[in-house]
């Protein structure tokens, strides 16, 4: 969806039609790699998230290497996380589901939507901050892991706020915490996870924008400047501020530094888990 919405605005603003073509499958690998062997002449392009940057120690089978073989172009938008129980659950905040953890090591579960998916790995990386041991339960998507939840068979997940939003409101979930620097727009009543009791986490759902390698650098200075423009659009502000998510701007240097230090966060998260039996 946000692709379409940024395609339309390129558009305009550049008088040439874009193609969204959806590729979906092994995690985001099979539309990375056609992106990847693609012809350098900006004319196909690579929407992209945190997937990709975990993706970079998760799947060491893949035949590409993000930072060789693309370029970035421009970041998108960003959109905050929130950490749901069933109201089952006896804890009412954070901290006490971090005590209750502690308490039953390897008896509490969480949903996500798939292996290396960002819900996956956002819990993964919340264990590993708050030193407990949930065993994560991948469902085949977002809808399943969700109702996982909503249904009481698993006990947490660490959905898209503008997603699970709803349900919290219905109280078929309790909100304990959003994963942002500051609170979310959508549930501005919800702590984040450091006001909550952990500091230093973070993590959110990012997009953004590669090009193939060798892509020359006055295409990518002119779509990153185009980018930059229509993120800033009054309306597709307001859309994205009522989904919860947020612009992001960057030259594409500062991109590069931004990918490159989620590959290696990621990289640690996946080694902790990755490591145990």
């Amino acid at each position: 969806m946000a692709a379409r919405v940024l395609g339309n605005a390129l558009q305009q603003s550049l008088k040439q039609p874009f193609v969204i073509e959806n590729r979906p499958g092994a995690g985001a690998v099979i539309g990375t790699q056609e992106a990847a062997k693609s012809a350098p002449d900006g004319y196909t392009l690579l929407m992209m998230s945190n997937t990709q940057t975990a993706n970079e120690s998760l799947v060491p089978q893949r035949k590409y290497d993000l930072m060789r073989d693309l370029l970035p172009i421009a970041p998108i938008n960003t959109s905050d996380l929130v950490i749901v129980v069933h109201p089952s659950v006896a804890a009412k905040t954070l901290k006490e589901f971090i005590a209750l953890a502690k308490s039953q090591p390897g008896k509490l579960n969480y949903a996500s939507s798939g292996q290396g998916t960002p819900y996956h790995m956002a819990g993964e990386l919340f264990k590993t901050m708050a030193g407990i041991d949930l065993v994560h339960v991948p469902y085949r998507n977002s809808g399943e892991a969700r109702n996982g939840v909503i249904g009481g068979q698993v006990q947490m997940m660490i959905d898209a706020v503008t997603t699970m939003a709803p349900n919290v409101s219905q109280g078929q979930v309790r909100a304990l915490a959003t994963t942002g620097k500051g609170r979310s727009s959508v549930l501005p009543e919800v702590p984040t996870v450091e006001e909550a009791g952990l500091p230093g986490y973070e993590a959110t759902i990012w997009l953004g924008l590669m090009a193939p390698a060798g892509t020359p650098k006055p295409i990518i200075d002119k779509l990153n400047a185009a980018i930059n423009a229509a993120i800033k659009r009054p309306e597709i502000v307001k859309l994205w501020a009522d989904q919860g998510a947020a612009p992001m701007s960057m030259t594409p240097e500062e991109f590069d530094k931004y990918l490159r230090g989620d590959i290696v966060k990621w990289a640690e998260v996946v080694k902790q888990f990755a490591d145990k039996p």
